[in-house]
C-alpha cells in the first residue's frame, strides 16, 4: 500500500513543498482553524490566488472572534 502522504488529490500545489501543510499541522498539533489558515496561506500562489487569501483571513477572523468571546 502506498503512503497517503505521498499522494495529492486534485492538483500538485503541495507536491513541490519541502513539507506539506498537513505534515506541519500534525507535527505541531494545530487545530482545525489554524490548520486551514496554514493550508490556504501555503497554496495561494499556486492554486486560487487572492481567493485563498480571503479564505485564510476568514479562518483568522473566526480565531479572533473565539478569542474575543473567551476574554
Amino acid at each position: 500500500m502506498s503512503n497517503p502522504f505521498d499522494t495529492q488529490v486534485n492538483g500538485t500545489h503541495y507536491k513541490d513543498l519541502a513539507i506539506q501543510p498537513v505534515e506541519y499541522i500534525i507535527k505541531n498539533n494545530l487545530g482545525y482553524l489554524e490548520g486551514n489558515v496554514l493550508k490556504y496561506i501555503t497554496r495561494w500562489r499556486k492554486k486560487d490566488g487572492v481567493n485563498d487569501l480571503r479564505k485564510a483571513r476568514h479562518y483568522i477572523d473566526m480565531l479572533i472572534q473565539i478569542e474575543q468571546d473567551n476574554e
